[in-house]
């Protein structure tokens, strides 16, 4: 099948993210974990590639979306995408920008746009400054995030020294003027050598003006949500034929494990919810996990009735991550848990879980490298922006969803096993 659509995420709750609304379309999409390494066959019109680069020191991060890139092109995309988050968390050296002026560059690309909101899940861009809900980003939880803290708000401050080019904005008063407003102020723009645009949108008619205005744009960069209407383009331009979604088995067995390693406010707030529900839970600490090793949790894991769906939570507050840190390093810090939750993932694969609900998104990474997943096909919704996804680990087929920590009601882990009871 042409591929029309080819998107690069930088981790994979984000590109599970991207997957499942772009899946809403009812037309086939691909989730690929990590480059692949055979030439591309049987390719869907919408192929995502999940990269773990976030975080990653800048020159590798790079490295990794050009070889994407590159399997994207050879699968022959006709329009390209590099998924962030919708809290536009990165390092102060990138990884954003660096990684779009590199694809800008292999591309030939003058000019993209920078857009992630997702006003479904609460996320604003006003007058170039990036709202979590009702707070601006440097007030919401996003200011103590332990590996991405974000203390400033406004997008263009943000970028301009990730990138060589000019930053420039496209605010709210123009896109609700519609496409051709737009565009316009694009070609405006591109006249004075602004290569980096930031787009405002607050709500869900601002991502479809925005992406009709730039439909015609070979690379584009955002959070999911902006990509969300760009199947509906295609089909009108008749670049897609009509397509029944395609049913996935979901004969999963019921067995399954919460593997949380996210520390945001959301997920605190979520673990929090399934203890109080009585499931059975265990705490990892990277102190102690340092001290003693894994032994203890494997121990509690393998005395555990996974019908009953038991936790194990690294989840802390933001005091608890600091101290954790301020002991073993940031980086020591959570390579130890995510390390260890990758391995607790396997054990649990093995003792007989099936259903596999992963917090984080550097936990979400980790844990499907070791499961040895190299694609995903996508189920239902359990919320916006986090499908159920299914696939096969050392040949057992499991239902794998990866949520983003500021993803998800409160309800979130009861919620994701309920929807597969119900599908």
């Amino acid at each position: 099948m042409t591929t029309l659509f080819g998107a690069i995420a930088d981790d994979f709750t984000g590109a599970t993210d991207l997957a499942g609304l772009l899946a809403r379309s009812g037309y086939p999409v691909s989730l690929r974990i990590g480059v692949p390494e055979e030439p591309p066959q049987d390719t869907s019109p919408f192929e995502v590639i999940a990269l773990k680069i976030r975080t990653e020191p800048v020159t590798d991060a790079v490295a990794e979306a050009r070889a994407a890139l590159a399997w994207l092109k050879r699968a022959g995309a006709q329009q390209y995408f590099w998924k962030y988050c919708s809290t536009f968390d990165s390092t102060p050296e990138g990884n954003i920008g660096p990684v779009a002026e590199a694809i800008m560059a292999d591309l030939g690309v003058a000019q993209t746009i920078y857009c992630p909101a997702f006003p479904e899940n609460g996320r604003a861009i006003f007058m170039g400054n990036l709202f979590v809900g009702q707070l601006p980003l440097s007030e919401s939880p996003m200011k103590d995030h332990p590996l991405t803290p974000m203390r400033d708000s406004n997008l263009m401050r943000l970028l301009q020294p990730q990138v060589r080019g000019k930053v420039g904005l496209i605010d709210r008063l123009t896109v609700a003027a519609g496409a051709a407003a737009i565009k316009k102020a694009c070609a405006d723009l591109a006249e004075k050598n602004v290569a980096h645009i930031v787009v405002d949108a607050v709500e869900n008619a601002d991502l479809a003006r925005i992406t009709e205005a730039c439909a015609d744009m070979r690379f584009l960069t955002g959070g999911s949500a902006i990509a969300m209407p760009i199947p509906q383009i295609y089909a009108k331009r008749g670049l897609l034929a009509a397509h029944e979604k395609e049913t996935t088995p979901r004969d999963i067995a019921p067995e399954g494990v919460v593997l949380s390693g996210s520390c945001s406010a959301m997920t605190n707030a979520q673990v929090a919810r399934y203890q109080s529900q009585g499931r059975p839970s265990f705490q990892l600490d990277p102190l102690s996990l340092k001290a003693r090793g894994l032994q203890p949790a494997m121990d509690w894991l393998a005395a555990q009735d996974l019908a009953a769906q038991p936790l194990i939570y690294a989840t802390a507050t933001p005091d608890a991550v600091r101290a954790a840190q301020d002991q073993l390093g940031k980086a020591e810090a959570g390579a130890i848990v995510e390390a260890a939750l990758a391995d607790l993932a396997v054990a649990a694969r093995d003792q007989g879980a099936r259903r596999i609900v992963v917090a984080g998104g550097e936990t979400s990474g980790a844990v499907t490298k070791a499961l040895r997943v190299d694609r995903l096909d996508i189920g239902p919704e359990i919320a916006a922006g986090v499908p159920w996804c299914f696939c096969t680990s050392e040949g057992q087929d499991i239902a794998l969803t990866l949520k983003s920590g500021n993803f998800g009601a409160e309800s979130f882990f009861s919620d994701a096993f309920a929807k597969l009871e119900d599908a």
